[in-house]
């Protein structure tokens, strides 16, 4: 049974209406665990939030340099964006210098998640694209795989070279084999792990040195230093991995996981933060990993890109404040 704990608690009025339970990790860069709440060996899909480890086939293969990549494409490779234009316009042109284009993508078309380019996309009379997929920066990357590999375009297959070579990586920094995978929402396997075995991958990531003579490690660190100079990529405005990575100001690069998962890389502490909510919601997600951010005085909890998350106000319609969701009693 998952030993979970609470871990946020929503008000309104003197009630507690709900509890969020979870489980979350802390481990330093040989991966061992500083903190742990909960069970650090109950099993997860890590989801999005293992997009860095699955990004570092592209640039350990070499495949990130022989198309010449950018830190800023590097970037969206590793995110979850809201496919405004800076995103597809990044992510078109990508597929466009491998003479590639949408329908070279697997991933499925998705309504824009920026609301600006979602109504004018509907005004105008237009569809979905591939591009517009929060994953397609992801896609792209295992496109520039495969082409480097000599591969075929079904590169979302678990016996895929593509898909082999992430799981290999995966597998050695997160310290274990893989119990089996998951299909994500953009069709591409997601590995699981444990809540250790992904803490311990994040650490790996935070203690990785650009000038190592170690491949992996300056594969680690390139990507991890990409997502920490263009957070706007890697989620976007508005968008909570954006805002806490720029409150940090360069101290924590941070990133979203379907069904609650949230995972935060500390380069200066040398720090990695894993989390899960059991229920999977994102808003307790959220509220936790920003909880932590502060608690390991990355972020000020007092600034208002880390309150909406950590201790936001729950309002009526009218704007009245009638409760507040916060961290659990006993959590911290």
């Amino acid at each position: 049974m998952t030993r979970d704990i609470p871990m946020v608690e929503l008000t309104r009025g003197p009630f507690v209406e709900t509890v969020h339970r979870g489980q979350a990790v802390i481990c330093d860069a040989r991966g061992d665990i500083v903190r742990a709440w909960g069970d650090p060996d109950q099993v997860i899909l890590p989801r999005s939030a293992a997009k860095m480890i699955q990004a570092l086939a592209l640039v350990e293969s070499g495949a990130a340099d022989a198309a010449g990549l950018t830190d800023r494409h590097l970037a969206i490779a590793c995110g979850s964006h809201i496919a405004a234009p800076v995103h597809t316009g990044l992510v078109a042109g990508w597929l466009a210098d491998l003479g590639l284009g949408d329908d070279d993508l697997l991933c499925g078309a998705e309504n824009p998640r920026d609301r600006v380019t979602k109504f004018e996309m509907i005004r105008a009379g237009g569809r979905a694209c591939q591009v517009h997929n929060n994953c397609s920066g992801k896609h792209a990357g295992f496109l520039t795989v495969a082409r480097h590999l000599g591969a075929g375009p079904d590169y979302v297959q678990p016996d895929h070279p593509v898909q082999l070579t992430v799981r290999a990586a995966f597998e050695e920094v997160t310290g274990a084999r893989s119990p089996g995978y998951g299909i994500d929402g953009c069709a591409a396997p997601n590995f699981a792990t444990t809540l250790h075995g992904l803490g311990r991958a994040l650490g790996y990531f935070a203690g990785a040195r650009g000038g190592s003579g170690d491949q992996r490690e300056q594969a680690a660190a390139r990507l991890r230093d990409a997502m920490g100079a263009h957070p706007d990529l890697v989620a976007g405005e508005g968008r909570a991995c954006t805002d806490l990575m720029l409150a940090s100001g360069g101290q924590a690069v941070v990133k979203t996981g379907a069904e609650g998962v949230y995972a935060a890389i500390l380069p200066q502490a040398g720090l990695g933060v894993a989390v899960k909510i059991s229920d999977g919601a994102t808003r307790a997600a959220q509220c936790v990993i920003a909880a932590l951010l502060a608690d390991l005085g990355v972020v000020d909890p007092q600034d208002p890109r880390v309150a909406r998350y950590r201790t936001p106000d729950l309002k009526t319609w009218g704007g009245a404040v009638t409760g507040q969701m916060r961290p659990a009693p006993g959590f911290l």
